[in-house]
């Protein structure tokens, strides 16, 4: 049986399924799933409450991880050689948004991508480190959180100061391969000297170092004496 169509129908038909079409193109654009890469300078277990802090977030303003988002973490263990093989890894995931929890990972992905946007979860200065133009217009493709690090420092041995005020020295523990920790270190020499203070530098690259320091550096310094008692030690 042969079945024929009129002018009219055939128009009709061809106009339903024209305006159909857009609706059609926008249900698929909206069930687009955007993928977030997560990358971490330390290891899932010490960041577990900070990226649970993430996911809530994420699902207050609708993004619900497996629903609309998929997020692909990755975990550098305090090995900072290892960004960059991760960051490349995320670029090859073609991730809508590379999330760092600090400036480590931020400088590694801007070194593999001009593009992708970087969300920075808490940096130092963005502006200063050169990972921003200003805090008011970032410019490029990187943004976050900036704490403003190095003028707190100051204010760090302000209040170990007041907390004991025949403070003689504080040990600062500092990562020298670290830009941010790096900017650190140099920002607290002024405020320390303008509080008499004397600044011991314990260089500590790598998990690793930092037992090896503590038992052949710091114990040298702090000794089991009566001026252990107005030395401190302080991490940046």
């Amino acid at each position: 049986m042969t079945v024929t169509i009129g002018r009219r129908e055939l128009l009709a038909a061809l106009g339903g399924a024209v305006a159909a079409w857009p609706v059609a193109a926008r249900a698929q654009q909206a069930a687009k799933i955007s993928r977030i890469g997560l990358l971490s300078t330390f290891s899932r277990s010490e960041t577990v409450r900070w990226h649970q802090a993430l996911r809530q977030g994420l699902r207050d303003l609708g993004w619900v991880e497996a629903e609309n988002i998929i997020i692909e973490y990755r975990y550098a263990e305090g090995r900072l050689d290892r960004l960059s093989a991760l960051v490349t890894d995320l670029v090859r995931l073609n991730v809508d948004l590379i999330f760092t929890d600090t400036m480590s990972p931020a400088f590694a992905a801007k070194n593999v991508t001009r593009t992708i946007p970087i969300v920075v979860a808490s940096a130092s200065d963005l502006v200063a480190s050169g990972l921003a133009e200003s805090l008011a217009r970032p410019g490029g493709n990187i943004t976050g959180l900036d704490q403003i690090a190095p003028e707190l420092g100051g204010k760090r041995l302000e209040l170990l100061k007041e907390t004991v005020p025949k403070l003689s020295g504080v040990v600062v523990l500092w990562n020298p391969q670290n830009k941010t920790s790096t900017r650190n270190w140099n920002e607290l020499q002024v405020p320390a000297r303008q509080l008499g203070l004397a600044l011991h530098s314990l260089e500590v690259r790598n998990a690793d170092e930092l037992d090896k320091a503590f038992e052949v550096r710091l114990w040298r310094t702090l000794t089991l004496s009566s001026s252990c008692r107005n030395r401190y030690s302080w991490r940046i």
